[in-house]
């Protein structure tokens, strides 16, 4: 029984896990390029949720049945869109504050979030929305008593998670763009001199973390069904520790952070108690950044900049 629990919870917090990692990439991407944190990350992954809602029902509005084509077709709609939310809230909230000091484009970017919840609020109505199910069924192993059991949704967001980390880890290692970014990230004012377009890559830093977020926020909603127009602030105090727990700036290290704090969650919540999972997963990122205040896989040159 023990057994199926601990594996029960493992595949829980593996999924939750995905969808921090994916989130805190967009965290990470922008302060590893900037040297600052996106505070409307968390509220383009709500976005995601909504234009991910509105897309299936425009498509189930044209007769589209074949589950497999709307899920793609949801996920390549969200990530243009929030991609667009993305590259706007660069131009609107740090391009011009670029040169001034680093707390206003913070404050800028936490009044960028406030206006997209409440733009959502109005636009959409305070109640929470929701979205039908779209693959049911699960794996289950064990006993009619004891089991384990995987679901169909959790095995989609496992791989398409998979799929968009290899991606991107493809994008940033073997391609121009990537390189481009990587330069940027280095040294911003020497890669300007060699000819590297710095304000077009820092654009689509944005606009790859937003499509990343994107991502989570499909995954999550068709695996939930239901959301509102605050969960963006609850998600992003949640990906913003996982990013700085493997290492604000380290694309690795944020997804081995949000494995790490899906993994605790799961686990206090099944062992413990799920009233006060948060409180431990905090405690231990405490605990890990006492000994490692640069994060699991961050450099500690990093914290010098």
């Amino acid at each position: 029984m023990d057994f199926y629990i601990l594996a029960q919870q493992l595949v829980n917090g593996i999924t939750l896990g995905s969808i921090y990692g994916l989130i805190a990439v967009g965290y990470t991407m922008v302060y590893g390029v900037i040297r600052m944190i996106n505070f409307a990350h968390g509220d383009v992954y709500m976005v995601s949720a909504y234009v991910a809602a509105i897309t299936l029902a425009v498509l189930h509005s044209f007769g589209v049945d074949s589950v497999p084509f709307a899920i793609i077709s949801v996920l390549v709609v969200t990530c243009f869109i929030t991609g667009v939310y993305g590259w706007t809230i660069e131009r609107v909230a740090y391009r011009p504050l670029r040169g001034s000091t680093k707390l206003a484009p913070l404050i800028s970017a936490i009044g960028i979030s406030l206006m997209l919840q409440s733009y959502v609020q109005v636009a959409q109505g305070a109640r929470d929305q929701g979205v039908p199910v779209l693959v049911s069924g699960a794996l289950r192993f064990g006993t009619d008593k004891d089991f384990a059991q995987i679901t169909y949704m959790q095995l989609v967001i496992l791989v398409a998670s998979f799929v968009a980390m290899a991606i991107l880890t493809y994008l940033i290692s073997y391609t121009t763009l990537g390189r481009q970014c990587r330069a940027t990230q280095q040294n911003r004012h020497i890669s300007a001199v060699l000819g590297v377009n710095t304000d077009r890559i820092i654009s689509s830093v944005f606009v790859i973390g937003a499509a990343t977020a994107a991502v989570g926020g499909v995954l999550v909603t068709f695996n939930y069904g239901s959301f509102n127009f605050f969960i963006g602030f609850v998600m992003g105090i949640k990906a913003f520790p996982a990013a700085v727990l493997g290492g604000i700036g380290s694309l690795p290290g944020a997804i081995l952070g949000g494995l790490v704090l899906g993994l605790t969650e799961a686990l206090f919540a099944g062992y413990v108690s799920t009233d006060y999972k948060d409180v431990f997963a905090f405690g231990l990122l405490i605990v890990i950044l006492f000994f490692r205040p640069y994060g699991l896989l961050g450099r500690p040159e990093i914290q010098k900049v």
